[in-house]
């Protein structure tokens, strides 16, 4: 048993649990990889991935089971994110969005939102999180989308960027700015748009460097009427909600970056035991020990505390938006590297198609840059020992 292998036997999970990922691995290995190619290369949306990970229930793990879900740990939702991601980083950003999206409706939604809208997740639907413009990134308070209320429906006006699952979500966690509240963080609000509300129109799809059978939409709202029943919480209440959704959105993205970057591991151990240089084994060479040591241990650390801060959740933690920042930022630079040191161990190979660790470095990238840019995370764990 490697290294690898004993931290995934210490990973906290019930015997249920255990046997879902079980079969999440296979699922993964048999099925959802050895498509992972050609949906980067055709950038087609992976359907069949996603009526695979149906028929396994998957969405049902983070819907409570009043409305039709089967609830199972935080620890064990990140360490599917993970084997999806291992297999095909598209395929796992598409079901992690439904989490993002949708687990504020589960914690802030209330009980008629959730008994009307969580069973269509449990099914099986999908889900997006609605928040990034193009002037209002990493700084949400500068968004201009408006919510203006009408009776008893909201009307909405404005647009959104780099939505994922965009044109094919069947619910939206939509962020926009409350009319007539004039504070830029006190205005953000939050609600639920459902697919086919007139006024919401997709603009375009993005043509993507990586992860490229993941749709990403620029959305439009046109006069765009929902019913005031779909506000979470009331108006002004956005900002938190939104911190709350990405505290536990984080750790999914770190999830995400290290099942890229084990895959990435994982190859390149292969092909340096495999091919040999001057006689010898590439992985016989001092210097290709080094790297591989620092590649191991850098992954090894970064594994170790997601399932902690994972352990910590599960045991009820509120106050865990630093460490969140923490690891997304170091997973996804640790995604980055490996899979360019990967390309590296390959050589010419590895800049090559025919060779996976090419695809894993082009879908490494975006996890650097999205869920808050690691430039914003320094600063926010940073900032975080300024004394008061």
């Amino acid at each position: 048993m490697n290294l690898f292998d004993r931290l995934d036997a210490g990973i906290s999970l019930g015997e249920d649990e255990t046997m879902l990922l079980e079969s999440v691995k296979a699922l993964a290995r048999e099925r959802i990889a050895p498509r992972a190619e050609h949906h980067d290369r055709t950038g087609e949306f992976p359907w069949d991935n996603i009526r695979d990970i149906n028929s396994l229930g998957l969405n049902a793990m983070f819907v409570p089971e009043a409305y039709g879900g089967a609830p199972l740990s935080y620890s064990c939702y990140l360490a599917c994110v993970r084997e999806i991601s291992k297999a095909c980083a598209a395929t796992g950003i598409i079901w992690a969005t439904n989490f993002h999206g949708i687990k504020p409706l589960v914690e802030y939604g209330n009980e008629e939102q959730k008994a009307r809208l969580l069973p269509r997740i449990a099914e099986g639907g999908l889900g997006s999180l609605a928040i990034t413009e193009p002037g209002a990134g990493s700084d949400a308070t500068g968004m201009q989308t408006t919510f203006r209320e009408d009776g008893d429906q909201i009307i909405i006006d404005g647009g959104k960027t780099f939505i994922s699952n965009g044109d094919v979500a069947d619910l939206f966690l939509l962020f926009g700015k409350w009319e007539g509240i004039a504070d830029p963080r006190r205005a953000i609000s939050a609600l639920i748009v459902e697919k086919g509300t007139p006024g919401l129109s997709v603009v375009r799809l993005e043509d993507k460097m990586g992860t490229r059978a993941s749709s990403t939409a620029t959305l439009a709202f046109d006069h765009c009427r929902v019913s005031r029943a779909n506000l979470l919480g009331q108006p002004g209440d956005g900002l938190s909600i939104l911190f709350g959704s990405l505290n536990r959105s984080r750790p999914s993205i770190a999830a995400h970056a290290l099942g890229i970057a084990r895959a990435a591991f994982e190859d390149a151990v292969e092909y340096i035991n495999d091919r040999r240089q001057s006689g010898r084994r590439i992985i016989e060479f001092q210097g290709i020990q080094f790297m591989l040591a620092d590649m191991a241990s850098e992954l090894a650390l970064c594994e170790s505390f997601l399932w902690r801060l994972a352990e910590q959740v599960d045991s009820g933690a509120k106050d865990f938006g630093i460490e969140a920042s923490v690891l997304k930022m170091r997973a996804t630079d640790l995604a980055m590297r490996i899979t360019t040191d990967a390309v590296q161990l390959l050589g010419g190979y590895g800049y090559c198609k025919d060779y996976r660790v090419e695809r894993l470095m082009r879908d490494a990238k975006i996890t650097q840059i999205w869920e808050g840019t690691n430039q914003v995370h320094r600063q926010l764990i940073g900032r975080s020992f300024l004394r008061k």
